[in-house]
């Protein structure tokens, strides 16, 4: 039976390692608050270790999804990290996203090791994770991919070799520009829908089945409408993703003002207390604008 290791149980983490199991594949968890990784245990009916290199000691394959490039690194390196439990061979996949630096710097590591690094962000959200159908954009050597592409069937809809090391935590930036202006517009439309005293509902049902219609349109407009934001993917993280985003733009040169300028409106949206508030709160920001 293959052995898997599963780094991080957040609300990503958590269902995704669940599917594995589910899969039918040998799940060991690994989770900094270790209560939480033992609860896992208890409900999937995997195992549970106490550091990452215990999980990943005779895992095929070690999957990781944590908070940013420093708990990625904590988790990979030094005497209690993966690398040091894992075998020649096999096979880390991280769906984190973090910068491209951090991603090349243990891409590097695993390789002096002979140890494969595919770095595999993810989008759909927490329903996404908990339906298995999340979209997987891969980046790392072609035969670590093909290698690990079936392990990750497990919980997504699609999952692509966008390119070498790198090219997965590149197009998730891509993934993240387009939602920050996405969200925007959608927000300004309620808003401006609000204001001109229109059934924002009976808007939406019109615009959405022509050119304006969007994932983020179909899965959020009702609880933007009724000022709800407690599910989904959080305004703090979104920051923190953005401003990887930007950093990457200055070194490639490459031009985002509405992103920057979205960027600017999140940490208004954090101003009003809404750092844990799903992403659709931009919404919120307008409203108490007036």
């Amino acid at each position: 039976m293959t052995k898997v290791a599963f780094l991080g149980l957040g609300v990503m983490g958590y269902p995704m390692a669940a599917h594995l199991q589910k899969a039918g594949y040998s799940v060991t968890v690994y989770n900094r608050t270790t209560a939480k990784a033992e609860a896992w245990a208890s409900a999937n009916g995997g195992a549970f270790a106490l550091t990452p290199r215990e999980a990943a000691e005779g895992a095929d394959f070690v999957m990781s999804c944590v908070g940013n490039d420093d708990d990625l690194r904590s988790v990979c390196l030094g005497d209690d990290g993966a690398f040091a439990g894992m075998t020649a061979g096999s096979i880390f996949v991280d769906h984190t996203t973090v910068s491209a630096q951090v991603t090349e710097e243990l891409y590097a590591a695993a390789q002096a090791v002979n140890i494969g690094f595919v770095d595999a962000p993810i989008s759909g959200g927490q329903a996404g994770a908990e339906n298995g159908v999340l979209s997987i954009m891969c980046g790392g050597d072609a035969s670590h991919f093909e290698a690990a592409a079936p392990i990750m069937d497990a919980y997504s809809r699609i999952c692509r070799r966008i390119g070498e090391s790198g090219a997965g935590q590149m197009t998730k930036m891509c993934n993240q520009i387009a939602i920050a202006g996405l969200v925007q517009g959608l927000s300004e439309a309620l808003h401006f829908a609000e204001k001109a005293g229109l059934d924002g509902r009976a808007v939406v049902e019109v615009i959405s089945q022509g050119a304006a219609g969007s994932w983020q349109m179909a899965n959020r407009y009702e609880t933007m409408l009724d000022d709800h934001f407690d599910h989904g993917f959080a305004v703090d993280w979104m920051r923190k993703d953005l401003g990887i985003c930007l950093d990457t733009a200055d070194d490639i040169e490459a031009s985002l003002p509405v992103t920057a300028l979205v960027d600017q409106f999140y940490k208004d949206v954090q101003k009003l207390g809404g750092g844990r508030w799903d992403t659709s709160a931009l919404i919120k920001r307008l409203r108490a604008m007036g």
